[in-house]
């Protein structure tokens, strides 16, 4: 699939009423209800503020809020609505949570404070969800959730653009079933195959992921599954992974997935530290982004493939959703999926865009 078809690949769906400023979110899930979103009793969408207010020299100002802004994938999300806002005549600040709840509530107060007129949050913790709701809402300012939904006191729906975990952790399951199959692990009695699953226990959408892959991976007759919990990030993935690792001396082939490219990046790492060689290990990304440098340079890996998700693609429609509520007071979309790939070291160069490419070599 090509990068211009996975783009034509997004598709909004669900629909809120025209009156519908700020919706609430759905708990568990990535993608939002419509009929939450349409039960709305935000504010009118008549009352969102002109385009000539906030900012400076009459634009605009757009506000972006990740988790983890320093990850490749936020890097990409927070380039891309930076270069949209901007391309469409509009100013833009950028923040990062450092995945601490407080700062992430702080800085939309900021956001508010600096004018912003639309606020795209990843969250470092759903469980703000209502405050970050009902402060962009008393300010009467645009909001949306990108890659993690999140809920406004009453339990509706924000506005989502980002992925379906569900779907996401389908193809990455589906994928690792696949290639466990072909190696014959599981037919080899001199084998003995377990599952290393990293997983954002506190996060509904990395459950969602993890949920789905460790259904797959086990209808595929893998049954010694182990949870690695960890906080999203390579080196908590790769802490908590050591020890269980050690603790089965008797696996000698292991497949691993995670919520993303970062828990597969730890996992790997610790089993590289066990001595695991990456002949013994089927590796399957969540983003890709960690995944294919070891493509890229033609090394050997543990990597077998890794399901391709753009940042670009979640930075580009955010800041359109909120430029055209904040412009022609345009209907936020209850919620806007952006289409996944797997790709594997012979296909990651022409399935990716150029700049993920590009950044696959960094």
């Amino acid at each position: 699939m090509t990068y211009a078809n996975r783009r034509n690949g997004l598709r909004l769906v669900g629909f809120v009423a025209a009156a519908a400023l700020v919706v609430g979110a759905c708990s568990g899930s990535a993608t939002p209800s419509p009929s939450a979103a349409a039960a709305s009793s935000a504010p009118a969408a008549s009352s969102a503020p002109a385009a000539s207010s906030g900012g400076t020299g009459g634009a605009p100002l757009f506000v972006a809020i990740n988790k983890s802004a320093d990850q490749q994938y936020f890097i990409d999300q927070q380039s891309a609505f930076k270069a949209e806002i901007e391309a469409k005549g509009g100013q833009v600040k950028l923040y990062n949570a450092k995945l601490d709840a407080n700062t992430g509530i702080s800085e939309v107060n900021d956001a508010i404070s600096a004018g912003a007129k639309g606020i795209a949050i990843t969250v470092p913790d759903q469980t703000i969800g209502p405050a970050v709701a009902k402060a962009a809402a008393d300010a009467k300012v645009a909001l949306v959730a990108t890659d993690d939904a999140i809920k406004d006191s009453a339990g509706t729906a924000i506005p989502f653009v980002g992925f379906s975990g569900t779907d996401m952790g389908n193809k990455v399951g589906d994928e690792a079933a696949t290639l466990l199959g072909t190696a014959g692990w599981l037919k080899d009695s001199a084998k003995k195959v377990g599952v290393l699953s990293a997983e954002v226990q506190t996060l509904s959408v990395c459950n969602d992921r993890t949920t789905a892959e460790k259904a797959k991976i086990s209808a595929a007759g893998a049954t010694n599954v182990y949870p690695v919990p960890y906080s999203g990030e390579i080196a908590a993935a790769q802490t908590a992974a050591g020890p269980i690792i050690t603790a089965h001396p008797d696996i000698t082939n292991w497949v691993v997935f995670a919520c993303n490219d970062e828990g597969v990046q730890g996992t790997v790492n610790a089993l590289a530290t066990a001595g695991v060689s990456n002949a013994n290990v089927i590796a399957v990304g969540l983003g890709a982004y960690q995944a294919c440098k070891p493509w890229a340079a033609k090394q050997d890996s543990p990597w077998k493939a890794a399901l391709f998700i753009s940042g670009l693609d979640v930075g580009k429609a955010s800041a359109d959703a909120l430029w055209a509520f904040v412009t022609n007071a345009t209907p936020l979309p209850a919620s806007t999926i952006a289409n996944t790939t797997i790709v594997d070291p012979t296909n990651f160069a022409t399935v990716m865009d150029k700049t993920s490419v590009a950044n696959c070599s960094k």
